[in-house]
């Protein structure tokens, strides 16, 4: 499993990329990885997180899910993995701050190995059964997502004046318009850009830019 997926991780499929001996050596950390959290005692998980937190977890496991399928699709498997080690970096850190309850850890531990199930067949396999679950993990459907609920809590808005590059700023997915202009007039690089000039409008594409207009 540790050279197949290092194979892969080489670079784009089709491409391929050059052996290294020591290169493997990270491949097999993050396998070595997976195994111990998904061999944790989920016992220790007996405090209760809550509705924020809980989206927050749901969000990463279904964007993961959305990432790895999209990247599966087009053989990019390099990419598939790479998403997989940011996941399991993302559940170590939940772990450390007692950020997920017994049941989202579950969940998140089976999706992490139904995704890697094509790409380390034996790892996936023994501690799926490990586990306690019935029958194969390659009998198993692949996992769905929910667009929703993979959906960003933050989007960044680039921020132009009169139509050049200026800013980016993290917004709310939920942004008002108005907020939206006012928080591009807040910031600084556009203010600098804008001294001693009038602000003609503000023109704001929703969820993609603004665009400070002077004169």
């Amino acid at each position: 499993d540790a050279v197949r997926c290092y194979l892969m991780f080489l670079g784009p499929w089709e491409q391929g990329g050059e052996w290294s001996d020591s290169g493997i050596n990270g491949v097999a950390r993050w396998l070595n990885r997976v195994w111990e959290l998904a061999r944790r005692d989920r016992s220790e998980l007996d405090s209760p997180v809550s509705e924020e937190v809980a989206r927050d977890v749901t969000r990463m496991i279904h964007q993961t899910v959305r990432k790895v399928t999209e990247d599966v699709e087009r053989f990019k498997f390099n990419t598939a993995l790479a998403a997989l080690m940011e996941y399991t970096n993302g559940l170590s850190r939940l772990w450390e701050r007692g950020e997920v309850s017994r049941e989202l850890w579950e969940e998140a531990i089976e999706r992490l190995l139904l995704l890697m199930a094509p790409m380390a067949p034996h790892m996936s396999e023994e501690l799926w059964e490990r586990a306690g679950r019935r029958f194969s993990v390659h009998s198993r459907s692949w996992p769905g997502w929910d667009a929703g609920l993979a959906a960003d809590a933050v989007i960044t808005l680039v921020v132009q004046v009169d139509g050049r590059l200026r800013d980016r700023i993290e917004v709310p997915v939920s942004i008002t318009d108005d907020l939206a202009r006012e928080t591009a007039l807040r910031s600084r690089n556009v203010q600098r850009h804008t001294e001693g000039r009038e602000v003609a409008r503000v023109v704001y594409v929703p969820g993609k830019l603004v665009n400070v207009v002077t004169r």
